[in-house]
């Protein structure tokens, strides 16, 4: 069976990474093998409709859009998303994957932007990040890490000189979590120790709220 179990298709704006405010068709899978304590699509981890590899494209072209962001949940829980990656790519579109880290990525089709979160400690899953997937990454690939704390900005630090992330991938993001941390403070920790990684907040949220749909 071809089949995905599809939690919402929609069209929005993307809100982070390196398209933020690019008009984008997401594709939210259903599942997710991870329980961050942040999260916010846990209306994503059980339910959803299933759907054949041909009538999710049909839906994602529908929307004449030309970026695509497959999401999760935890996308690459469930394995016909590499097939998914690949016909989209295939229909000519951009094409991200924004996965947690702690599946592999290593059948993730080369011509898709791999958007990868490490998990850091006070998410509350630092230990299922699956760290071979690191030499895997390539510049048209990006990271993120949600700083909850001033530890866990410290944990990304550290995370950046002992993995080298810097010049692996083109962009690496720091995002403030949403509730936890004042954005203005993460940023201004940025400044001050020069760190080369780039401040981001979820334009989404911002515009609509913290709901489904956006």
């Amino acid at each position: 069976m071809t089949d995905l179990r599809i939690t919402e298709i929609f069209h929005s704006l993307q809100g982070e990474a390196r398209t933020v405010g690019v008009p984008t068709v997401f594709v939210r899978l259903t599942g997710c093998p991870l329980r961050c304590q942040y999260c916010d699509s846990e209306y994503a981890f059980f339910g959803g409709e299933k759907k054949s590899l041909d009538e999710i494209e049909a839906l994602v072209i529908g929307f004449r859009c030309s970026h695509v962001c497959v999401t999760g949940g935890e996308p690459l829980a469930q394995p016909n998303c590499i097939p998914l990656l690949e016909r989209l790519c295939d229909a000519g579109l951009a094409v991200s994957l924004e996965t947690s880290g702690a599946m592999d990525i290593s059948a993730v089709d080369t011509r898709v932007s791999i958007v990868l979160d490490l998990k850091t400690p006070d998410s509350g899953e630092r230990d299922k990040n699956l760290l071979s997937n690191i030499p895997l990454l390539a510049a048209k690939d990006q990271i993120k890490f949600v700083i909850c704390s001033r530890s866990d900005y410290e944990w990304a630090r550290f995370m950046l000189d002992e993995q080298q992330l810097v010049g692996r991938v083109g962009d690496i993001f720091f995002s403030p979590s949403y509730t936890q941390l004042a954005p203005a403070e993460l940023a201004q920790w940025i400044l001050d120790d020069r760190l080369p990684v780039r401040f981001q907040m979820q334009l989404h949220k911002q515009l609509w709220g913290d709901k489904a749909g956006v």
